[in-house]
C-alpha cells in the first residue's frame, strides 16, 4: 500500500533503485536462512567420512602427497620404495597417516615414498609390475615395501605398526636391530668427535 502511494511521485531511476533494493534484500534474507540451516562438516579421525587430504589434517605432513615420483620412476632408482594405497574417507587410513609421517622422518631421504589414492588408480584388465594397480588387493590402507632391486619385501593390508615397518626398513638397509640401535644411540648422545677437536701442542 505504501509503495503504490509513493511510486507516482518518484523519478524513474529511483523507482528502479527501490525495486532493486527490495529484490536484493529478499535474496540476502533467503541466502542467510539457507546458510544458517546448513550443518557443518562432521568428519573426524574416527569415522569414514571425507574431510580433505588426510596427510596435512591428521599426520601434519602435507608434503607426502602428491608423490614426487611415480612407482615406475622410483623402481628405476637404486633406492627402496614404500608404496601406500589409501583413501581419504577411511578411518584406518586417517589413523595410519601419522605412522607414515613418522616413517618419512626416519627414512624419507634414503627411500622413495609413493602414497596414492586408490580412487586415482586406472581401471584396467591387467597391470604391469611397475604400476600400483598390480599390487592393489582391494583393501586400504595397503603397504608394499620394495627393496633396492625392486623386489617386494613386505605387503600388508590394514594398519601396520611403526615397529613392523621400521624392522622391514632395517632389514632392507642392513641396519642394526632396533633393540641394539637404541642402546647405541643412547651412548652416542653428547659424544665428542675427536676428529673435529684440534690437537693441543
Amino acid at each position: 500500500m505504501l509503495w503504490s502511494a509513493i511510486a507516482p511521485y518518484l523519478p524513474r531511476w529511483q523507482h528502479l533503485a527501490v525495486r532493486l533494493a527490495t529484490v536484493l534484500t529478499l535474496l540476502l534474507t533467503i541466502g542467510a536462512l539457507v546458510l544458517g540451516s546448513a550443518t557443518p562438516a562432521q568428519a573426524s579421525l574416527t569415522d569414514d567420512r571425507y574431510d580433505g587430504n588426510i596427510f596435512p589434517l591428521y599426520a601434519g605432513n602435507g608434503s607426502l602427497v602428491p608423490p614426487r615420483l611415480s612407482l615406475k620412476e622410483s623402481m628405476r632408482r637404486d633406492k627402496p620404495t614404500l608404496l601406500v594405497l589409501y583413501a581419504d574417507d577411511s578411518k584406518d587410513c586417517k589413523a595410519y597417516s601419522s605412522v607414515l609421517s613418522q616413517l618419512d622422518a626416519f627414512y624419507g631421504r634414503a627411500a622413495d615414498f609413493v602414497f596414492l589414492l586408490v580412487d586415482a588408480l586406472p581401471v584396467k584388465e591387467s597391470y604391469e609390475p611397475t604400476e600400483p594397480g598390480y599390487y592393489f588387493q582391494g583393501f586400504v590402507p595397503q603397504t608394499v615395501l620394495f627393496n633396492q632391486a625392486g623386489d617386494v619385501v613386505l605387503n600388508r593390508t590394514g594398519i601396520t605398526s611403526f615397529e613392523e615397518l621400521d624392522d622391514a626398513f632395517r632389514d632392507v638397509f642392513d641396519l642394526l636391530p632396533r633393540s641394539e640401535s637404541v642402546e647405541r644411540r643412547r651412548r652416542a648422545v653428547n659424544e665428542v668427535n675427536t676428529e673435529l677437536v684440534p690437537e693441543e701442542k
